[in-house]
């Protein structure tokens, strides 16, 4: 299956090469080691991240993992792990992804069947318009409780949180420049650390929580 596909391989207008269209379980089992999401039968290949970029999704994955780890509230998963989601069909890799422990029966080998507790996408150039445009309407639609989309590019964080009417409302900071998650009890965020050149030291940061590396 992997040769057939390495040997179908189309050329698209843009004159790139695309995959043809396929399952999402032939998505999976591709021989393929280039990030990339599935998106109704279509594949999407992801540009290379930024060195800013990588930074940023290393600081508060690490961030995220102590933390949930600290108060037994789930895992927390980055890409190219996938989210599949049922209401487009996609299946998506975020940069960050939480699962609270209510919903780890939903993991399997290769994906989360199902919509992440948090997920959080660092904008690139090439991402923004995905981003906030069909990822934003899928992961609302799916019900991801939390949206974290952050662009270090324009210094700009943007929190969602899944309203009761399942519509996304956009969370303030606080004129103390502090986001509060309400779905990762007791977590906060200085907006100020995300945009930190360079970025604070875990431990700096774990400090200001009030907790420690064993």
């Amino acid at each position: 299956m992997a040769q057939e596909l390495k040997n179908n391989l189309v050329s698209t207008a843009e004159g790139a090469l695309a995959l043809p269209r396929m399952t999402y379980e032939e998505f999976l089992e591709r021989d393929d080691d280039r990030v990339a999401e599935w998106v109704d039968g279509e594949v999407i290949l992801m540009g290379e991240p930024s060195l800013r970029h990588q930074l940023l999704v290393s600081f508060l994955g690490a961030l995220l993992q102590h933390f949930v780890e600290a108060n037994k509230l789930g895992v927390v998963l980055p890409a190219p792990f996938q989210m599949r989601l049922r209401s487009r069909p996609s299946g998506r890799a975020p940069d960050i992804l939480v699962v609270r422990r209510e919903a780890l029966s939903n993991l399997t080998s290769k994906y989360l069947d199902g919509p992440a507790d948090v997920v959080i996408e660092v904008i690139s150039p090439e991402s923004r318009a995905r981003d906030r445009g069909d990822k934003y309407y899928e992961y609302e639609q799916a019900g991801v409780r939390e949206y974290w989309l952050l662009d270090p590019i324009r210094n700009q964080a943007e929190f969602y949180r899944l309203g009761t009417d399942g519509i996304y409302v956009l969370v303030d900071a606080g004129s103390d420049g502090i986001f509060h998650s309400a779905i990762l009890e007791g977590l906060w965020l200085r907006i100020e650390w995300l945009w930190q050149e360079p970025l604070p030291t875990l431990m700096t940061v774990l400090k200001e929580w009030g907790l420690t590396i064993d």
